[in-house]
């Protein structure tokens, strides 16, 4: 059950935690007035379950190379996934070229502004394309990523995590309640959650002595308690994560360094891990095949990143 807020509440959501936001929020390029909203959704996508700061200079140098969806959509998929780097699941990346192709075909290279229409491109869901109609536009819509529903739910009900991994529709209603009227004023709070999540109301490790809605807070009123069933960290290390990983940053060096891919041997080679199980090479590899991060030319007997 999601609490309604009260008068108090509303008033450090609307006020208190903007002020806060004006003097404590980072110095992002990506979050500048002169970005187009093609940056704008570069820039969300790639910050999907990834930490800003690994983004911000990927980001920066895809701005630089590729400004406009057309660029993206005419560049090599092999160039894409070698540009991505560290960012993580590369898989993100060839939505993303999907999605630049979707933009050029269907909409003529300019980024829809509509919420059905963004929500149909490849790889973009409700969080990403409210967080462009929202902070580029000053349009009046709810934007739920993981810190704005964290600092909602200990705020308003007094629990340390959301109940659920994706927000709900009760969730979504109270979001959208709890917003000004004022589009612009909206987008504020909202961006001001999302940092407050990011920077004072973390995960695991909260700054409650710094925090500026203390007062009204319900979980800090009820004692901070903990949710019996707390987020953990993913493994990673002898995962086939990990494995996956290994492959596409061996194809990754043998692109940039212009070699024509790597023998099969090489590639499973990579993806040995210690303590890995002997089947997990192959398996991973066959997935990476299946999902088309990777192809093998039968010609040349290489394994390469797709073209």
């Amino acid at each position: 059950m999601f609490i309604n807020p009260t008068a108090e509440a509303t008033r450090a959501l609307h006020c208190d935690l903007p002020q806060w936001f004006a003097t404590h929020k980072r110095d992002l390029p990506m979050r500048a007035a002169d970005v187009s909203d093609w940056g704008t959704l570069v820039f969300e996508i790639m910050s999907q379950q990834t930490p800003i700061a690994r983004v911000q200079p990927i980001w920066l140098q895809w701005m630089e190379r590729w400004p406009t969806p057309a660029d993206v959509a005419a560049a090599s998929s092999a160039d894409i996934i070698v540009a991505w780097a560290n960012l993580g699941y590369p898989s993100r990346a060839l939505r993303l070229k999907a999605c630049a192709a979707a933009i050029v075909e269907k909409h003529g290279g300019e980024v829809p502004l509509t919420l059905k229409e963004l929500t149909l491109l490849p790889g973009v869901g409700t969080y990403t394309a409210s967080a462009l109609l929202a902070f580029r536009h000053g349009i009046r819509v709810p934007v739920l990523d993981t810190n704005v529903r964290r600092v909602l739910v200990r705020f308003l009900d007094g629990r340390e995590f959301p109940p659920h991994t994706t927000p709900s529709k009760a969730e979504t209603m109270r979001a959208d309640a709890l917003l000004p009227e004022d589009g612009h004023h909206a987008a504020g709070v909202s961006l001001a959650l999302m940092e407050f999540g990011a920077l004072v109301c973390t995960q695991l490790s909260p700054s409650c002595d710094e925090c500026a809605i203390h007062n009204s807070c319900a979980w800090a009123l009820a004692g901070h308690p903990k949710d019996e069933k707390r987020p953990t960290p993913q493994p990673y290390a002898g995962t086939d994560r990990q494995a996956r990983g290994r492959i596409m940053k061996a194809l990754r060096s043998a692109h940039f360094e212009g070699t024509e891919g790597l023998t099969k041997r090489r590639v499973l080679d990579a993806a040995r891990l210690d303590g890995g199980d002997r089947y997990q090479p192959a398996r991973v590899y066959r997935a990476l095949l299946k999902e088309g991060m990777i192809i093998y030319n039968e010609d040349t007997k290489r394994v390469t990143l797709p073209r």
